[in-house]
């Protein structure tokens, strides 16, 4: 059963054998024009974007709506030029020195209680998410439920895979969009769209392919969870 919560969509670049980044998992620019452009398609069409600190920590941005035509239907939608960027973190160790801290959006951040600390009295971000689980960790589910009533219909998650691991096991996610780069980058560490502990065969999430199209020399495979009602 679907809860009240955000559609949510993952969208990821992946190498040919399945990786989202090298084993020194520096920021992933292997992607063409054409992946970057569909990034950007599908971050204009969302209300929010989902990111661990992970993630952040290894670009230092976030990446923005650019693109004159997309921007042009934002304007025309009566619809905000940037969505909300969420930074999903327990520990919220982050460098406030990073570009993301400069650039033009709502800066959220999804957090524990101790995580949240250290950010309080700054300005660096406009609304500091706490949602936590007895344990100490962060109540995902609570969370999303949350934006939702904040009128946050559509979630991207733009990584990494530990945060996308922990969605599908929490039956979050209903969408994914991978782009198969052709190279080939290897490493037992190196992660992958879905790193976390792992499902088994029986019980791994299953996928409906809704599209596939290729351009030049990558392919943007677009896929639906499916669920026991489908």
């Amino acid at each position: 059963m679907l809860q009240h919560r955000p559609h949510t969509t993952v969208v990821l670049a992946m190498s040919a054998d399945g990786k989202i980044s090298d084993f020194r998992r520096e920021p992933a620019r292997f992607g063409s024009r054409a992946d970057k452009a569909h990034l950007e398609k599908q971050i204009a069409a969302s209300d929010a974007v989902l990111f661990g600190a992970g993630t952040l920590r290894a670009y230092g941005t976030t990446l923005t709506v650019s693109h004159s035509t997309l921007l042009q239907y934002q304007t025309k939608g009566g619809q905000p030029l940037q969505p909300v960027h969420i930074v999903i973190t327990h520990s919220a160790k982050l460098n406030p020195e990073i570009k993301f801290f400069q650039q033009p959006v709502k800066r959220w951040l999804l957090t524990t209680t101790a995580g949240a600390v250290s950010w309080q009295e700054g300005s660096e971000f406009e609304q500091i998410l706490v949602f936590e689980t007895p344990t100490g960790k962060i109540d995902v589910l609570a969370a999303l439920q949350h934006l939702a009533t904040l009128h946050i219909t559509r979630l991207v998650v733009l990584g990494g895979g530990e945060l996308v691991a922990s969605l599908l096991e929490l039956d979050l996610i209903d969408e994914l969009w991978l782009t198969v780069c052709p190279l080939i980058l290897g490493g037992t560490t190196a992660p992958t769209p879905v790193d976390g502990g792992g499902f088994l065969s029986y019980l791994a999430p299953q996928l409906q392919l809704l599209e596939v199209h290729t351009v030049e020399q990558e392919v943007f495979l677009h896929y639906r969870l499916q669920r026991p009602t489908d």
